[in-house]
């Protein structure tokens, strides 16, 4: 078995299993909201919690747990999550609700028969700034309770 405990593969794998496990959770929430399955959840943006906070602060927490809060790595790490949380709740949001108004117009303007153009534009893009902070708290709570399991389970 390839040790996994310490190493790029630990970073690696607590990012995408904490992105992928909040994504799990954002199906599971708009199920019991909403009353219905949609499995197009899981290839979607948007929604509660941010997958890519998730995925990229528990990224940055295990880079903090192997290399030290005080490395180099985790600074560039830390940086890379706040960008992309940025953008999550700030530039993709303001897409999304581009999007709305436009669908909006189009519906007015083409009296209803939005497939006349193409259909309607996506409009679930971004994020709330409560979703990427849930998002957030996943990805560090994930990352720290992972790092104690493997550390646990190896040694």
């Amino acid at each position: 078995m390839i040790d996994i405990v310490n190493t790029g593969y630990e970073v690696l794998l607590t990012g995408m299993l904490s992105a992928f496990l909040a994504q799990i959770i954002k199906f599971c929430i708009f199920t019991i909201k909403s009353k219905k399955m949609n499995f197009k959840i899981f290839t979607t943006t948007g929604g509660m919690p941010s997958s890519h906070s998730a995925g990229v602060m528990g990224l940055s927490t295990s880079i903090g747990l192997i290399a030290g809060f005080d490395s180099l790595l985790f600074a560039i790490a830390l940086g890379f999550s706040l960008v992309t949380m940025y953008d999550a709740a700030g530039v993709r949001r303001a897409a999304g609700k581009t999007a709305a108004c436009l669908n909006r117009m189009m519906d007015d303007f083409y009296k209803h028969d939005v497939q006349a153009i193409g259909g309607k534009l996506k409009e679930l893009l971004g994020h709330t700034p409560f979703e990427v902070i849930m998002g957030a708290i996943f990805g560090v709570v994930f990352a720290i309770y992972f790092h104690k399991f493997l550390v646990g389970y190896i040694y």
